[in-house]
């Protein structure tokens, strides 16, 4: 594991290719659908994830020993993958990783912000990014909102949050702080990145997370019902949007597939655009541009195939697996019918 000297994509590529095999595919959902929570863990224990399972089984059972075995799986992976890089490309991929830090962050400011119990919190965090042990624990014990920020100031996520706090504290929506997490976590990722072709297409995968991300939060804003401007939250380094076009776009569904179908992803994402013109909820727009981010990443690792585009097709199809495992789990554990569980699952 190294950030200096030259870069080995070929041998990650290869090692990364090997690990998406082992992903499940629609046959192994089906099975799972139709699975209790202990059929799933047992599944689970046949398959990449094992290792994880056996050595949680004795301390816990059913849901919770599923989500702690995805989410120490999931963090198991992307290390390795770490370990494997050198050079620019290590560089290049602990950047993107540091995404499970904002994740960690906004889902601690979510325990918090709804009196959720600490070990319901732990469970649902990833331990994938640039957060030792000792801040994780800092920021689970975090009895307020104000304390998180506290224990993030040294991070680039302080300022940004500490900015954000006093607009949260005036609507008492998530919606400023969340976004300020987004923001740093965006900036960080798009500053300085190289300019030879594969880190090119890497950055306009990039900025189509972003173009997404910003039409998600807008959305989320309109149905808040708070009376704030989308264009306030605009997260800077996409392509798509404007302040000003975002503010009046996500405000009206149909008007935005269109004016993305006409955009520079329309030919990309044909498949994801038709499930845009059809979803009726935000949850089935979010699932809908999570299917066409992983749909374009897979184009353009088969662009470069040996380069770090692939690498992160692969963290975000893993990624999703894992959210699929866990909405099937959660679902059952629910007792929800099968069809609805299948709905919540995003595959590509």
């Amino acid at each position: 594991m190294s950030a200096v000297g030259s870069s080995n994509p070929e041998y990650v590529v290869a090692r990364v290719r090997a690990r998406r095999g082992s992903l499940y595919g629609d046959e192994e959902y089906r099975k799972l659908t139709r699975m209790s929570p202990a059929e799933i863990a047992r599944f689970m224990e046949e398959s990449s994830y094992g290792r994880e399972i056996n050595a949680l089984g004795s301390r816990h059972g059913g849901v919770d020993l599923i989500e702690y075995a995805l989410n120490r799986n999931l963090a198991a992976q992307f290390e390795g993958i770490l370990d494997w890089s050198e050079g620019s490309l290590y560089d290049l991929i602990a950047r993107y990783l540091r995404k499970f830090d904002a994740w960690n962050v906004k889902t601690v400011i979510r325990g918090v912000y709804t009196d959720a119990d600490q070990s319901a919190v732990e469970v649902d965090l990833i331990r994938a990014g640039e957060f030792d042990d000792r801040r994780i624990r800092r920021l689970l014990e975090a009895d307020s909102i104000d304390a998180v920020v506290e224990v993030l100031e040294d991070t680039i996520y302080g300022p940004p949050l500490r900015e954000a706090y006093a607009e949260y504290e005036e609507t008492d929506v998530l919606v400023p702080l969340e976004n300020a997490v987004d923001r740093a976590f965006y900036e960080r990722l798009l500053s300085g990145l190289g300019g030879d072709e594969p880190t090119r297409q890497y950055e306009a995968f990039l900025k189509a997370e972003v173009d997404f991300r910003n039409a998600t939060n807008a959305l989320r804003l309109a149905r808040s019902g708070a009376d704030i401007d989308p264009a306030e939250y605009f997260i800077e380094g996409g392509e798509l949007f404007t302040r000003e076009s975002l503010a009046r776009l996500a405000r009206n569904l149909d008007e935005l597939v269109e004016y993305i179908a006409d955009s520079q992803y329309g030919e990309e994402l044909g498949p994801a655009l038709r499930d845009l013109e059809e979803a009726d909820s935000l949850i089935a727009f979010e699932h809908a541009t999570d299917a066409a981010l992983l749909a374009y990443g897979d184009r353009l690792g088969t662009v470069h195939p040996v380069s770090i585009t692939p690498i992160i097709s692969y963290i975000l199809a893993k990624e999703r697996e894992v959210e699929n495992i866990r909405a099937i789990a959660r679902g059952k554990e629910a007792g929800l019918p099968v069809d609805q569980i299948e709905s919540e699952l995003v595959i590509t």
